[in-house]
C-alpha cells in the first residue's frame, strides 16, 4: 500500500543565527530561530515522512525541551527518521518540497539541498525534489520575518 505525509514547518529570521537549508549553510544577515539548527525545509520533510508512517511529528520525537537536540543537525534528525521508517518496514518513494522565502535566493543551492536529502534518506537523487518561491512581498515570509516550507512524500512497506 502506498502511503501518503504532508509536512510544514516555519521559523523567525533573527540576528546572529546561521541560516541553514536543506543542510546548506547560506550566506546571509539573519537566520532561523529554533533549538536545533531550525531548517524549516528538512523539518517539514520529516514531518511528512512521519506522517505518512503514522509516526506522529518531530515535536514529538525531537522535543525541544530536550538539551540532546540543541543546535543539532537537522540531517541527523531526518537520518533517524529515515531509521524509524526503516524499522516499520517503508520505502520512501520520493520527496517533494517547497521553501517559501523572500529572501535570500535559493536557487544556486537547490542541487546540494537535493543531495543532502537523497544521501540522509538513503534514496536516489531523482527521488528528491525541492522548489523556491516567494510570497511577493506578502505575509510573513514576504516581509522577511520567516521562512517556512512544505513537503508531500510517497513511502511504500517493503
Amino acid at each position: 500500500m502506498i502511503r501518503f505525509g504532508m509536512g510544514y514547518d516555519v521559523h523567525k529570521l533573527v540576528g546572529g543565527r546561521k541560516l541553514i537549508l536543506g543542510g546548506v549553510e547560506i550566506e546571509h544577515t539573519v537566520g532561523l530561530l529554533g533549538h536545533s539548527d531550525a531548517d524549516v525545509l528538512l523539518h517539514a520533510i520529516a514531518d511528512a515522512l512521519l506522517g505518512a508512517a503514522a509516526l506522529g511529528d518531530i515535536g514529538r520525537h525531537f522535543p525541544d525541551s530536550d538539551d540532546a537536540y540543541k543546535g543539532i543537525s537537522s540531517l541527523i534528525l531526518l537520518e533517524h527518521v529515515r531509521d524509524l521508517l526503516l524499522e516499520k518496514k517503508y520505502e520512501i518513494g520520493n520527496v517533494d518540497a517547497t521553501i517559501v522565502a523572500q529572501k535570500p535566493k535559493v536557487a544556486p543551492f537547490i542541487l546540494q539541498m537535493n543531495e543532502n536529502i537523497a544521501m540522509a534518506l538513503r534514496i536516489a537523487i531523482d527521488q528528491v525534489n525541492v522548489k523556491a518561491t516567494t510570497e511577493e512581498g506578502l505575509g510573513f515570509t514576504g516581509t522577511e520575518q520567516g521562512i517556512s516550507a512544505y513537503a508531500v512524500v510517497g513511502i511504500e512497506k517493503k
